[in-house]
This record gives C-alpha cells, sequence and structure tokens, in this order.
C-alpha cells in the first residue's frame, strides 16, 4: 500500500500542471498520484498519459466527463489506495523539502502504531506581485509534533482557518465519512475540509511550509470579482454545510465551537460579497442565507448572529453596509486573501 495519494483535479491545466506534478514525484515510492482529466479540452490528457507512461508505479490517469472540481475529488478519492490523502490543485505546488519531512514523520507514526486521523502542516500564499510570501501556521492553536484530540486545541486566530491545502486526511476516514462533493459547484473544498471532522479522533501538526497556494489569475475562483459573479454557488456551499451537522450535539466543545467559527466566516463571505454587489436582489439573497439560518437550526443562528462578524453582517442601511467593506478591506490586506 502506498502511503500518501494525491490527487490532482485537472480541467484545461496543460500549461502549469506539470509543476504540481514533478513536486510530488519527489516522493518517490511513497507516492500515488492520481491525475484527474476533467473533461479537458487542451493537451491535459496527453501529458497526464506521458507522465504515467514514464512513473507507472507512481501515477494514475482518470478521465471523465466534466464534473467540476468537487467531481473530479470523488473520482480521486473513489480510486485512492493510498493510507493518507491530499489534494494538490493543478495550478498549486508542494514543497520538496516539506513533503519529504512529512513522508518521513507518517512512517515514524505508522511505525509507533499511533497514526493520526488527520494530519496537518502549513500553507503558504504565492500571491502574484506580493513581496512577501503570507505562510498560515498553526503555532499557538495545535500541539506541535505530538497527537492530541480537539480538546487540545488552543485558540485560533482568525488566519488560521483549516482549509484543503493544510489537511492530509486517512483515506479510510473519508470513505467512511460518505463525504460526496456536488457536481458543477465551487468553493467544494469548504465542505472537503468541514465536513469530515467530526470523525476526526486524533491529530498531528507538523510545523512545515508543505502546501503553496497560488493565487492571483485574473479567471482564478476566488478572484474578488469572480466570487461575486458566482455567488450563488457560495450560497449554495454554505446551506450544505449549514445541513451537514447538528453543530450544537457535537461532544467536544472545542471541536464544536471551531466549526461554528467556520460556519461564521462562510455566513461571513457570502454576506460581504453580496452586500458588495450591492443590488436589491442581492440584499435580498443575504436575507433570505441568515433567515435560512434561522429556520434550520435557531439557537446556532442566534449563536452565530451574537458574534461580531454576524452582528457586523447584519447592521442596517448603508452606513452598515460601508463598515462591512472597510472590514473586508482591511482583512484582505492583513490576510492575504484574494
Amino acid at each position: 500500500m502506498k502511503l500518501m495519494t494525491a490527487v490532482i483535479p485537472c480541467y484545461n491545466s496543460a500549461a502549469y500542471m506539470s509543476h504540481a506534478i514533478e513536486t510530488l514525484l519527489t516522493g518517490g515510492n511513497d507516492m500515488e498520484i492520481i491525475i484527474v482529466n476533467d473533461g479537458s479540452s487542451d493537451d491535459t490528457q496527453k501529458i497526464a498519459e506521458e507522465y504515467r507512461a514514464k512513473y507507472p508505479k507512481i501515477i494514475k490517469v482518470v478521465s471523465q466527463e466534466n464534473g467540476g472540481h468537487g467531481e473530479a475529488v470523488n473520482t480521486g478519492l473513489t480510486n485512492a489506495t493510498g493510507l493518507y490523502f491530499k489534494v494538490v490543485d493543478s495550478d498549486d505546488w508542494v514543497n520538496e523539502k516539506a513533503l519529504k519531512q512529512v513522508l518521513d514523520r507518517l512512517k515514524e507514526l505508522i511505525a509507533d502504531g499511533s497514526s493520526p486521523d488527520l494530519f496537518l502542516a502549513n500553507y503558504v500564499y504565492e500571491k502574484v506581485g506580493a513581496k512577501r510570501k503570507k505562510v498560515i501556521n498553526y503555532r499557538w492553536a495545535l500541539p506541535r509534533d505530538v497527537i492530541f484530540t480537539w480538546d487540545e486545541m488552543m485558540h485560533f486566530k482568525q488566519s488560521q482557518n483549516i482549509l484543503m491545502h493544510s489537511t492530509i486526511y486517512r483515506t479510510k476516514l473519508l470513505k467512511d465519512s460518505g463525504i460526496r462533493l456536488p457536481k458543477h459547484t465551487f468553493y467544494v473544498d469548504n465542505i472537503f475540509v468541514y465536513e469530515p471532522l467530526p470523525y476526526v479522533k486524533t491529530l498531528y501538526y507538523m510545523d512545515v511550509n508543505l502546501y503553496r497556494y497560488f493565487i492571483g489569475r485574473s479567471d482564478q475562483s476566488v478572484n474578488e470579482q469572480v466570487m461575486i459573479r458566482r455567488i450563488d454557488q457560495q450560497l449554495k456551499i454554505t446551506k450544505i454545510m449549514i445541513e451537514s451537522h447538528n453543530l450544537l450535539q457535537i461532544k467536544s466543545k472545542k471541536l464544536r465551537n471551531y466549526m461554528i467559527k467556520y460556519l461564521s466566516m462562510m455566513m461571513t463571505v457570502s454576506s460581504v460579497f453580496l452586500i458588495k454587489e450591492g443590488s436589491d436582489e442581492s440584499l435580498a439573497k443575504k436575507e433570505e442565507l441568515w433567515n435560512y439560518l434561522k429556520t434550520y437550526d435557531k439557537r446556532l443562528y442566534k449563536k452565530i448572529r451574537s458574534q461580531i462578524l454576524g452582528r457586523s453582517m447584519n447592521l442596517p442601511g448603508k452606513f452598515g453596509r460601508r463598515i462591512v467593506e472597510v472590514g473586508y478591506n482591511i482583512s484582505r490586506k492583513i490576510y492575504g486573501f484574494n
């Protein structure tokens, strides 16, 4: 059995997919790399086949009709045989030295009989034009270099959410959780990293900068104007997350509070972009989202609404909307997103 499966969802990725593949290949025979060609019309399939021919014991290629990023991840998970599972987007990459450190540590943990359900490492915003690369680490939020449980978590800053970039899940846990990402939908990475959390019993955090998150292409899904155009997809994801768990019944208080904080962030992101779009239709969608949460779980609604972010998203009138925009612009500069 391979130590880690890395899935690379590819849609018309010929111009940049090789970088992701080459960095993962440095993991050698510990790696299973699954390239999922999601209905590309460029040379993605050709490039994938060339890599498979060169590295037949490491690389698999799966082709499918276009189903979107989520369906490509689903396909990768279905075909994964590695003990651990990592998603690497085709325009991102991993640091080769950090990958070796992670693989070596996983081997040590497995040999000790204490391999975790979720392994976490840092990620770096590789933002176009940025002089300084923003590193997201989990120092002071998570114990380092030990197996721990949710109850041993510490304080998470606003910039320290656990994202797809930082996660390496045990493959069996993901499969047993029954996770299935929606087809033809953007922002499914939020579901991927959020839904399995209550199934996780043990974690491990290694303070290395593994994942390099490229950000800055004009057509990228996290580009601000693109996010505003695709706000209905963001709303869809947020509603799926609302319905995925009864958060107030999660036993671990720290995990429960973290997941409430994450859902609050999702409510905030949706609200901010609807406010920035500014039309009557968008403002009505914002009200409908909050009413949806209220109808689904009134106690959770009150909990999220009472938080600072929740209160600020619902300030009335143009003055309230202006406060939201100013706060968003400050946060974007601090945390380096978009």
